[in-house]
């Protein structure tokens, strides 16, 4: 399978899967109005009757397209609740002081989409090049190439973060 694909088909999923548990407002919305449409609870069973292929489509919308950005932002766009996967309470497995505090909360650092603004480039050695990088919000970061051999070492705050090889970018540039 052609590796777009694959891609395609994991965002896709991990969209899908990840809207499945929310607040549901859109659902809460139509509800809301379904109450307040009489005041006889039989009526309103009637009305909620009548409304119940309605419900189909905000059911749809809620886990396809709003429960996700609610999962991903970590506030439902709708009402402003905060995802429930966020609530804090007594829970029977604690992992969070085992990962990184950016995996914490949504959203997750890389969806902030804070864009670089500006930076400098040094070079340390003949084989080491140093960027610092001054990002939109004011935050700075430190972005380090080294060469070893064939390979190219990316750190960012001395953290190994990626590896290529010199004809991995070559061809990549040659191409552009």
């Amino acid at each position: 399978m052609n590796i777009k694909i694959k891609l395609a088909l994991l965002i896709a999923s991990s969209l899908a899967l990840s809207g499945c548990v929310g607040s549901n407002a859109v659902t809460e919305k139509l509800m809301g109005f379904n109450v307040k449409v009489v005041d006889n609870r039989y009526a309103r069973a009637g009305v909620n009757f009548l409304l119940s292929p309605v419900y189909g489509f905000t059911w749809l919308a809620d886990v396809f397209v709003v429960n996700s950005i609610e999962f991903w932002s970590g506030t439902n766009p709708i009402n402003g609740k905060n995802h429930i996967f966020d609530t804090k309470l007594k829970t029977y497995i604690e992992i969070n002081d085992k990962i990184d505090s950016s995996l914490h909360d949504a959203p997750i650092d890389p969806l902030t989409k804070v864009e670089p603004n500006h930076g400098t480039i040094r070079y340390l050695d003949e084989n080491t090049i140093e960027m610092e990088v001054v990002l939109s919000d004011g935050g700075t970061s430190k972005v380090t190439a080294v060469q070893d051999g064939d390979s190219i070492l990316y750190y960012i705050e001395d953290q190994l973060v990626s590896e290529t090889t010199l004809n991995a970018l070559e061809k990549e540039f040659s191409a552009s």
